[in-house]
C-alpha cells in the first residue's frame, strides 16, 4: 500500500530535473517575448520614418510649389513649407542606418556569414535593378531610354549593402573604424570636383570623372560620352556606405539589457547633438553650406539647420540621427498597444512594400489635382518624364493644406495592403523571395 500511495506523491513532485526544465522554458519564452518587443520599437521608428516620407513626396506631386520652388531657400519660404521638408530629412539617413542595423539583426538570429553576405549582396542588386525600372516608373511615368538612370536613396541602399557583403566578413571594431572613418572623414573630399556637365557642348567628364560622381559628387553626365543616355546621380554612395556600416555595428546595443542600451542611446545621441552645434556654430567643419544670422529669428534658424544633404554631409547626418537615437532611446522598454504604435510597427515591417505603395499613392493624388486645375493628363505625364531628368514641372497643384490632408488619408489607407502583406510575410517563411520585398 505504500508503495501504492508514493506513486502519486511522485507524479505531483516534479523533481529537480522537471523543474529546471520549466524554468528554462519559462526563461526562454520571456527572453523570445523581449526579443520581439526590443525590435517592435526598431519597427516602429522605421514606420515612423515611412509615414514621414510620405509627406515629402506627396508634397513633390500635390504642392503647386512641390518641384519648382527648393522649399528650404530662405528668400521665399514658409515657417511651415520649411518644416514640411527639413522633418523629412530624418528619413533617408533612418532608413540606411536601419537596414545596415537590420543586417546586424540577422546575425544575432544566427546567420552565418557567408549566408548574411550572400543575402546583402543579392539583397543589394535588387534594390538597384529595382530603382532603375519599377521605382523609376511609379515616381516619373518615364520610360525614355535617353534617361538610362536617377541615382536615388534605394539605389544607394542597394549599393551600400552590396559593399557591405564584403565589410561583414571583418571584425566589428573593424567595421566600426570604417563607418566613423567615412562618415567623418567624406567631407574632407569636397575639394575636388568634376565640372558639373550642364548641356551637350560641354565635354563629358572622364570615366574616372563620372566614378567620382557616382561616389561623392551629386550631377548629371552623359554615361557614354555622347549626349545620352543620361545618368543623374542624386545619392552619391560613398557617405551611404558609411551609414550602413555604422548601422551594422550599431544592431550591437541589442545585445545589452534594456536600461543599459537606453542610457547608451540617449548618451550617442546627446553627444552628437553637442558635435553638431560645436561645428556649426563656427562653421568649422562638416558642412559646404555655410550658415549666417539673418534679419528674422525663424530665417536665422533655417540657415543654421539648412545642412548639405546631396551628398549628406557630416553635419546633415549628425542632425538626423541623433534624434533618431534619442527617440530609439525613449521606446525602450515601452509596450506598443495603441492602434497608432501598432500600425506604425506594421509599416516597419514591411518598409519597401510601403515605399512602393507610398509612390502610387502620391503620383496619384497629384494626378488628380493636376486634372482639376486643368492640366491635361497627358501633360501631367510629359511634365514628370521631364522632372525625371531636372526639368521645372508647370505650376499645377494644390496648398500645403492639400499635402497634409492626402498625406493622412494616405496614411490610412496604406494600412490595409500593408497590414496583409506583413501576415503574408509572417505567415509564409518558405518563401525567400518575400525577404527581397
Amino acid at each position: 500500500m505504500d508503495s501504492i500511495t508514493a506513486t502519486p506523491t511522485s507524479t505531483l513532485d516534479p523533481g529537480p530535473a522537471t523543474a529546471t526544465l520549466r524554468a528554462t522554458v519559462r526563461q526562454t519564452v520571456a527572453g523570445v517575448a523581449q526579443a520581439v518587443q526590443r525590435l517592435d520599437s526598431v519597427d516602429l521608428f522605421r514606420g515612423l520614418i515611412m509615414v514621414i516620407m510620405l509627406i515629402d513626396h506627396t508634397r513633390d506631386y500635390v504642392h503647386r510649389d512641390g518641384m519648382s520652388v527648393d522649399p528650404l531657400a530662405l528668400a521665399t519660404t514658409t515657417p511651415l513649407l520649411y518644416f514640411t521638408r527639413w522633418i523629412t530629412h530624418l528619413c533617408a539617413p533612418g532608413f540606411a542606418f536601419l537596414a545596415g542595423a537590420s543586417a546586424g539583426f540577422q546575425r544575432h538570429r544566427g546567420a552565418s556569414v557567408p549566408a548574411l553576405s550572400r543575402f546583402l549582396w543579392t539583397r543589394g542588386l535588387s534594390l538597384m535593378v529595382m530603382e532603375l525600372t519599377i521605382i523609376r516608373l511609379l515616381g516619373s511615368f518615364n520610360v525614355d531610354p535617353n534617361y538610362l538612370a536617377n541615382l536615388q536613396v534605394i539605389w544607394a541602399i542597394g549599393g551600400s549593402m552590396v559593399v557591405l557583403a564584403a565589410l561583414v566578413r571583418l571584425p566589428q571594431r573593424a567595421i566600426l573604424a570604417i563607418g566613423l572613418l567615412i562618415v567623418c572623414g567624406h567631407n574632407l573630399l569636397d575639394a575636388f570636383n568634376v565640372p558639373a556637365w550642364t548641356s551637350p557642348a560641354m565635354p563629358a567628364p572622364s570615366a574616372l570623372g563620372k566614378l567620382w560622381m557616382v561616389m561623392h559628387q551629386n550631377g548629371l553626365f552623359p554615361l557614354f560620352g555622347f549626349p545620352v543616355p543620361m545618368v543623374r546621380v542624386n545619392y552619391p554612395l560613398l557617405p551611404w556606405i558609411g551609414v550602413l556600416a555604422l548601422g551594422y555595428v550599431f544592431a550591437d546595443l541589442w545585445l545589452l539589457p534594456t536600461e543599459q542600451r537606453r542610457r547608451v542611446l540617449w548618451q550617442l545621441g546627446l553627444a552628437m547633438v553637442v558635435a553638431f552645434v560645436a561645428l556649426r556654430i563656427p562653421n568649422l567643419y562638416g558642412d559646404p553650406l555655410r550658415w549666417q544670422p539673418q534679419d528674422t529669428l525663424f530665417k536665422s534658424i533655417a540657415s543654421f539647420m539648412n545642412v548639405q544633404k546631396y551628398p549628406p554631409s557630416l553635419l546633415y547626418l549628425l542632425a538626423t540621427l541623433a534624434p533618431c537615437l534619442l527617440f530609439l532611446s525613449f521606446l525602450q522598454g515601452r509596450t506598443f498597444s495603441n492602434p497608432l504604435t501598432r500600425a506604425l510597427i506594421t509599416y516597419g515591417r514591411v518598409p519597401m512594400f510601403f515605399y512602393l505603395l507610398q509612390w502610387m499613392w502620391a503620383h496619384g493624388c497629384g494626378l488628380i489635382f493636376s486634372a482639376t486645375n486643368g492640366m491635361p493628363i497627358a501633360a501631367h505625364f510629359q511634365s514628370r518624364a521631364e522632372t525625371f531628368m531636372g526639368t521645372p514641372p508647370p505650376v499645377f497643384g494644390g496648398t500645403l493644406r492639400d499635402v497634409y490632408v492626402c498625406w493622412f488619408l494616405g496614411a490610412i489607407v496604406l494600412y490595409f495592403p500593408c497590414r496583409w502583406y506583413a501576415g503574408v510575410k509572417a505567415r509564409r517563411k518558405d518563401l525567400v523571395l518575400l525577404r527581397y520585398l
